[in-house]
């Protein structure tokens, strides 16, 4: 339905709901930051195209028509209602946060403990963005984004940060089956191929052996969450990076192949936009996920 055709100005009609609320041409026009004359063209012009009158003009009062009674309390209820939806828009926008991360961050560690998040913060509305290409924080995407890398970033500011070490898993089938000792080129190796290699490759883990051997991988996936299915599956050895994996060492899904460690490079950063809105729902998965991640 076209209301612009049966609905006049509605900047008339909000003057007049101030014009007899006040009962005051002067005192609206200063509510609204007007001139006085403004307040009454745009009556004027109401009245024109209504075709009735708003007001009985008296000597230094006005005195409103009955029309324009029953007009002004259905114009109060409604601007009154309008507020009220506009707050709760407005309030449910500064509930919701969102959050960035890689896929596998956000599937192995980010939502098994999301649901604790949600049960202390019933009110927050949590919107998971999953992406493995960097999310660009200058877009406005998300409120919070979990980096992995080494800070500081052009683009936010770090909040809080965590190592990792990285450890060669397999399923418990897998290790009863394979030949004892060391990792080996008899071994299936599952490799994550992605382009940031901040990720650890077989390849530089095999470089840091004595002796190295040349062990190629024999399964790849572009996405770790598969090669970590794959792992649990039974079909080979990951690179298991223990934040990530921990909950799998946990049930018992995942065990070490061996005691070798190594320390990655970067760190998973808690990062914020350097242009973040605050809100309190976007303070408290902050400190959320600042105590998650330190405790695991």
């Amino acid at each position: 339905m076209n209301f612009r055709r049966r609905i006049p100005s509605l900047t008339a009609l909000m003057t007049l709901e101030a014009v007899l609320r006040h009962r005051s041409f002067t005192a609206a026009a200063i509510e609204l930051g007007v001139t006085q004359a403004a307040v009454s063209r745009q009556i004027a012009a109401l009245e024109e195209e209504m075709g009735l009158p708003m007001f009985v003009r008296k000597h230094r009062a006005i005195e409103p028509t009955a029309e324009c009674l029953i007009l002004g309390t259905t114009l109060a209820q409604s601007f009154a209602n309008i507020a009220d939806t506009l707050d709760a828009v407005r309030f449910s926008q500064q509930d919701v946060v969102t959050i960035g991360a890689t896929v596998a961050f956000s599937s192995f560690w980010l939502l098994p403990r999301l649901a604790e998040f949600r049960r202390e913060n019933s009110g927050v509305q949590i919107r998971v963005v999953s992406q493995d290409a960097r999310i660009d924080l200058d877009a406005g995407q998300v409120d919070i984004a979990i980096r992995f890398g080494i800070p500081p970033f052009n683009d936010g500011t770090v909040i809080a940060s965590r190592g990792d070490v990285i450890t060669l898993v397999c399923s418990p089938d897998y290790l009863q089956r394979r030949k004892a000792g060391p990792l080996s080129a008899d071994d299936e190796l599952i490799e994550t191929d992605v382009e940031d290699r901040s990720w650890l490759s077989w390849s530089q883990w095999i470089a840091g052996l004595d002796p190295p051997f040349p062990g190629k991988p024999s399964l790849r996936f572009n996405h770790y969450t598969e090669t970590i299915f794959a792992a649990r599956a039974g079909q080979g050895v990951a690179l298991g990076w223990g934040v990530l994996v921990q909950t799998f060492l946990d049930d018992g899904t995942l065990v070490a192949l061996d005691q070798r460690r190594i320390s990655a490079e970067g760190r998973y950063n808690v990062v914020i936009p350097l242009k973040s809105r605050r809100t309190v729902a976007i303070d408290r998965a902050c400190s959320w996920l600042i105590a998650s991640l330190h405790d695991g």
